[in-house]
């Protein structure tokens, strides 16, 4: 008798969908969020790992206040850039909001482009050991003087395997693998089991892409209006914590370059529409190795997208 009500409450709470919609930078993905987000009268988590912080508004390309009134959202400007927050903290939040709006909504969207983030989501992180935080003082101490190479270089010695999978230009990824090798004196990559978090939902995940030239179109359309959009005076402001680790990214860290006088203006926009390219690739590797994808052309009408996530719920 135990075991069938088990059953009954577990068939009931696995009713509940997240649409999780990922793709490239620039592709549409907030708006389209918004379209399904009305369409079942639901709320929408945001995945962006970027957009968290209330400082960076303009070259995080965080949705507007005519969007975020379109319909509820979570982690959008929530903490300041002067908060440590990593995506174990965003699995743990995340989860905890989806099971206070699922008593409400049998549907909820999840939106974002970073990877890591999405995955902490929908199949859980892999344990980790604990971090000497002595270690992680003394990377972000490296990294701060010495810049990136020197890490890379290391993680390279320690962890080739990490060193080949992980994305080796972002700083906070280095920093971890690097801290786990230190600090357990075994390779990060060890600790990548692969094994999905049992979730008390299901995920259906749909993907917005185009042909490459189109979304390279958009990402630099896209950079020209964040600039004149006043993204040289966000950056300006921000200025005085270009250190901390969530600066470190792009559209900020070209602007520095140009604020410092390394770089002219025209070359510091130049290179984040090149960086903001490379980002967009990596974006489509990552999430392509999801084969359940529901992959659409950005132009896809609306309707024939939830006729076929329907089909999936149904």
């Amino acid at each position: 008798m135990l075991s069938f009500a088990l059953n009954v409450v577990a068939n009931y709470i696995m009713t509940n969908t997240l649409i999780s919609i990922v793709g490239p930078t620039a592709i549409g993905k907030t708006a389209l969020s918004i379209k399904l987000a009305q369409h079942f009268n639901t709320e929408i988590i945001s995945a962006d790992s970027r957009q968290f912080y209330k400082e960076m508004q303009i070259g995080t390309a965080a949705p507007t206040l005519t969007e975020l009134a379109a319909a509820p959202h979570h982690f959008i400007k929530h903490i300041s850039v002067e908060n440590y927050y990593n995506v174990g903290a965003f699995e743990t939040d995340a989860i905890t909001t989806l099971n206070t709006l699922f008593k409400t909504h049998p549907v909820v969207i999840m939106v974002g482009g970073s990877g890591l983030y999405v995955n902490a989501v929908t199949k859980g992180l892999d344990d980790l050991p604990p971090i000497d935080i002595t270690v992680r003082n003394e990377l972000n101490t490296t990294f701060q003087n010495d810049g990136l190479e020197v890490l890379q270089f290391q993680l390279k010695k320690l962890d080739p395997k990490a060193f080949e999978t992980i994305a080796i230009d972002n700083p906070q990824r280095v920093i971890r693998a690097l801290e786990v090798c230190i600090s357990s004196g075994k390779p990060y990559s060890s600790f990548l089991k692969g094994k999905d978090k049992t979730r008390t939902f299901k995920t259906i995940t749909v993907g917005l892409s185009a042909e490459r030239s189109i979304i390279y179109d958009r990402i630099n359309t896209r950079v020209d209006l964040m600039i004149a959009e006043g993204l040289l005076d966000e950056v300006k402001s921000l200025e005085q914590k270009k250190h901390l680790n969530a600066l470190n990214t792009v559209g900020y860290k070209e602007l520095f370059k140009f604020l410092e006088g390394e770089w002219s203006l025209e070359f510091a926009i130049s290179e984040i529409k090149k960086n903001s390219r490379r980002f967009a690739k990596r974006q489509l590797t990552w999430f392509k190795k999801n084969e359940d994808t529901l992959w659409f052309d950005y132009q896809t009408d609306i309707k024939h997208i939830i006729s076929e996530i329907e089909k999936i719920r149904s």
